[in-house]
């Protein structure tokens, strides 16, 4: 082989290394870009997957709390119903005493020991009834609290002597 021949093929040997060394870099090159995009899209996709989570927790959290808020107001509603309703029933109570206070007042006539102390029984049972009529468990509370706020150690001996009585009373002995 002559030297030109020779030399015309390493020079078409190093032109192909070059060509195939660039290609190269610019596949590696290519293959970066392409991992980066990629990677890119996995952020974007990991960040609205997260954003999203958060969203739905939030959303659970106003759901959950609209509901709590539910519940809260239905017993509020259920609690003043049976306050209405005890508050009615003592009022219910009184009148009632008074109507058996004017039943005794009948019975008992107006002569006499038996007549005086029926008379006495009507008379307590009538104001105790006005009393519940008028004040109900509100006005029932508000005075007990006075009443112990004025004796407060009569009123600890008394709880104290109810709570010995309970515990007498409920004990199981034979």
């Amino acid at each position: 082989m002559s030297t030109s021949q020779r030399e015309k093929i390493e020079s078409t040997a190093s032109n192909f290394g070059h060509k195939a060394h660039e290609g190269m870099a610019e596949a590696g090159n290519k293959a970066k870009e392409a991992a980066s995009t990629i990677g890119q899209k996995v952020s974007d996709a990991a960040s609205n997957v997260g954003q999203r989570v958060g969203e739905m927790a939030s959303s659970m959290g106003h759901k959950a709390g609209d509901a709590a808020s539910a519940v809260k107001e239905k017993a509020g509603e259920a609690a003043t119903y049976l306050g209405k309703k005890a508050e009615d029933t003592t009022s219910g109570v009184g009148c009632g005493m008074k109507s058996l206070a004017g039943t005794i007042r009948d019975a008992a006539g107006s002569e006499g020991m038996l007549g005086a102390a029926g008379s006495a029984v009507a008379d307590t049972l009538e104001s105790g009834g006005r009393y519940l009529e008028h004040e109900g468990l509100s006005g029932m509370s508000k005075d007990v609290t006075n009443l112990v706020r004025r004796n407060p150690i009569p009123a600890l001996l008394i709880a104290v002597g109810v709570g010995f009585l309970v515990a007498r009373a409920t004990s199981n002995r034979s």
